[in-house]
């Protein structure tokens, strides 16, 4: 059996493509270099798919600056930091980028279909505080229609799936599966910020220490502050 993984090279995509080795699939990782702000995790997502021995690692480039609207994608907003966990629950964040996980899924379903994968695992989770639209169950289903629709496969009865093990689970959950499946969280990278070490206070290094420090573990990873 083979899966396509959506691997960005964060502490969630590096927990579903574990799970997607668990659940006993021959792993096709891709990435996505769209000249986001955070490239260094580029590098991470290379070395967690080394790690785990995947069958392929492709990176797939084009650039959502010329769109830009997103602090990922422009330099021209500011990128959140310091927030509470409170704080960063009430809207939806300057770190949503438009459609991303839309476009993403897009090459994926293009690469699993010829591929003649099962399935595509994705590491969205409807809990995190940030609330992106492309992260919540009803956007899920309403994609798996797409790939059913959309694809020969689909149409001839056998749909490429949307693996979304995560979608319902607390960061601190997350963890604890990741540390069952063997995850090597040293080699992951979260942060938004521009840079080789982490910030430590943009919204997603936040998240992550957070729920690290929930359960009483320490976060392998360094960080600046």
């Amino acid at each position: 059996m083979k899966a396509v993984i959506l691997l960005s090279g964060g502490l969630d995509s590096s927990t579903i493509l574990y799970k997607a080795q668990a659940d006993g699939y021959e792993c096709y990782t891709i990435s996505f270099d769209y000249q986001q702000r955070h490239l260094q995790e580029l590098q991470s997502a290379l070395l967690v798919a080394q790690k785990a021995e995947v069958v392929k690692h492709q990176v797939i480039n084009f650039d959502l600056r010329k769109w830009g609207g997103s602090a990922l994608t422009d330099d021209a907003i500011d990128l959140p930091q310091e927030r509470s966990l409170n704080e960063m629950s009430q809207n939806i964040p300057v770190t949503y980028v438009p459609a991303r996980n839309t476009i993403f899924l897009s090459f994926a379903l293009g690469y699993a279909e010829a591929i003649a994968a099962e399935c595509v695992y994705i590491g969205v989770n409807a809990l995190d505080y940030s609330g992106y639209p492309d992260c919540r169950p009803d956007y899920i289903q309403a994609m798996q229609e797409v790939f059913r629709l959309g694809t020969k496969q689909g149409r001839e009865g056998q749909p490429i799936s949307i693996v979304a093990p995560l979608i319902n689970l607390k960061k601190t959950e997350i963890i604890q599966l990741g540390n069952k499946l063997g995850v090597p969280w040293d080699l992951t990278w979260s942060c938004y910020a521009r840079g080789n070490v982490a910030c430590g206070v943009c919204d997603s290094c936040r998240l992550r220490l957070a729920a690290f420090a929930e359960l009483g573990l320490v976060d392998p990873l360094a960080y600046a502050s």
